[in-house]
């Protein structure tokens, strides 16, 4: 067995909401989590997908293949167990009732028993590496925080949530229609942001360079892998993947609900931060004229939006920009404040692990902000 100190940050999820009159306790109870195992978690399905048809009902199945796979437990006082394996949903289903695991990882299907592994080191022989593991995507919405002035961390309201739906329908459309998976499954988290599980027999069987491979097809960010503020968009033209989500999906969510939700125009400290994404100083300067001088122009907030975003829309893509960079500005501001912000490193290792689906640990507990929020802790 070993230890590991977890994250002891508190993560808070907050969504708006009516009837919250009634306050949940504060404090998690491990006796209901006991009660959630014993009559609602779903261990046969859990098995069912996870054996993909290797179950021992068929003829020719590995009836191996579910007990090479490894489940990882987080228990009460933060005491991690890794490289669990079951043979039957009989042994899972036991397991988890009798350790009743705060939290739950998935790990990758290895080529032998993952609880065995010390007898094969002994060996000498290295026969003990991953071999199938689902393709998987994560995605936090802390990681918008440059982009959302409603909530920060882990909270969350109905104003900046649709961030994670349009990076569902990015991905998930670019998964299907230039990759050919079918078999995708999106849960939320449990924590602060949503999962992506693609189940396809050859996305599992994807090597680390593949998958590598995959995710940066996806990544359109400059700098390093945690800098999500500056876009560098290819070429003279998007190419399909990218056109097509700009069009279909990022354009009309950011002109329609960012913009006008987080007033991303109304104020001269939210305007600054679009206007340095203006690589020409004069048209930056000439703007933020415009904007100053109508600061005081008796206009709601969402006519401020639409009216200085269109300004901006028509200063760069007028006909006196002859440079590409000043035309491709309006697309770089668009993907910079909606396009999908992926953490990379899960989905290049194979041997990552990743919180299961219908796992419900302390910090998904709920209660109430002093503002008179709903806050689900994940």
């Amino acid at each position: 067995m070993t230890k590991e100190q977890a994250d002891n940050g508190r993560d808070d999820m907050v969504i708006d909401g009516p009837g919250q009159a009634n306050a949940v306790p504060d404090e998690f109870n491990a006796n209901y989590l006991r009660i959630y195992y014993g009559k609602l978690f779903p261990h046969a399905d859990m098995f069912k997908w996870m054996s993909y048809g290797n179950d021992g009902k068929h003829p020719g199945c590995d009836k191996s293949y579910f007990g090479r796979r490894e489940f990882s437990f987080t228990l009460e006082n933060d005491i991690y167990i890794r490289f669990q394996s079951f043979n039957s949903v009989t042994e899972l289903e036991n397991s988890i009732k009798e350790k009743c695991p705060f939290k739950i990882d998935i790990g990758p299907v290895y080529s032998v028993d993952p609880a065995k592994r010390h007898a094969y080191a002994q060996s000498g022989d290295n026969v003990f590496t991953p071999v199938e593991r689902e393709l998987v995507f994560d995605i936090d919405i802390s990681d918008y925080d440059d982009v959302r002035y409603c909530c920060t961390g882990a909270d969350v309201c109905l104003e900046c949530w649709p961030l994670m739906t349009i990076a569902i329908k990015v991905i998930d459309t670019s998964l299907r229609d230039d990759f050919g998976f079918n078999h995708i499954l999106w849960v939320y988290s449990g924590r602060r942001g949503v999962h992506c599980w693609v189940c396809d027999g050859k996305a599992r069987r994807l090597t680390n360079e593949q998958r590598a491979a995959i995710a940066d097809y996806f990544y359109v960010y400059k700098g390093n892998e945690n800098s999500h503020k500056k876009i560098s968009l290819p070429g003279l033209v998007l190419y399909p993947f990218l056109a097509r989500s700009y069009t279909e999906v990022l354009k009309g969510f950011f002109e329609a609900k960012l913009l006008p939700n987080q007033n991303l125009l109304a104020s001269e400290e939210r305007y600054e931060k679009i206007l340095e994404m203006i690589p020409d100083a004069s048209v930056a300067s000439e703007l933020r004229r415009r904007w100053q001088e109508n600061k005081r122009a008796s206009m709601s907030k969402d006519d401020i939006n639409i009216v200085r975003w269109e300004q901006l829309k028509s200063i760069l893509q007028s006909g006196k920009q002859k440079m590409q960079g000043l035309r491709r500005c309006v697309e770089e501001i668009v993907f910079s404040y909606t396009y999908p912000r992926l953490d990379m490193e899960v989905s290049k290792h194979m041997n990552h692990l990743l919180k299961a689906p219908f796992c419900v640990h302390p910090k998904t507990a709920s209660g109430r902000t002093e503002q008179g929020r709903t806050k689900t802790r994940c």
